[in-house]
């Protein structure tokens, strides 16, 4: 069982535009692919609901903590796990740094201390 990212996938994922998330529903089967922003930090590949812990996809990946990930031609199953609260700084900047050409609002609603209560950090299984 992997549980890292290797060098080419944090480097693709990282640098993906979009990516599309889907979660392990209660009877094992992958919820519908939703598309949302990803980012790189460090090691780590991070998501977060712009709309916060309300949103259909984030509310989820509550159940399982389990589903599967596409970005950059990387295809992979994946945990969700709670992201440690000190790496929220760090987490906006990167959002900020690579999605900062899209509307200041937009951004601000991705930086909230709303959204950033729902940053998972995705971690290959």
């Amino acid at each position: 069982m992997a549980t890292a990212w290797t060098n080419d996938e944090l480097d693709r994922v990282g640098s993906a535009e979009e990516l599309a998330i889907s979660s392990v529903r209660q009877d094992g089967a992958l919820s519908k692919l939703r598309t949302i922003w990803v980012v790189r930090v460090g090691d780590g590949i991070y998501v977060r609901s712009v709309y916060g812990p309300t949103s259909g996809w984030f509310r989820a990946t509550r159940s399982r903590q389990e589903g599967h990930i596409r970005a950059g031609g990387v295809d992979k199953d994946v945990s969700f796990v709670d992201a440690d609260h000190d790496i929220k700084d760090q987490v906006d900047a990167a959002y900020r740094g690579k999605y900062g050409h899209y509307a200041a609002e937009i951004i601000e609603a991705i930086t909230s201390p709303k959204a950033a209560t729902t940053t998972m950090h995705l971690v290959p299984r």
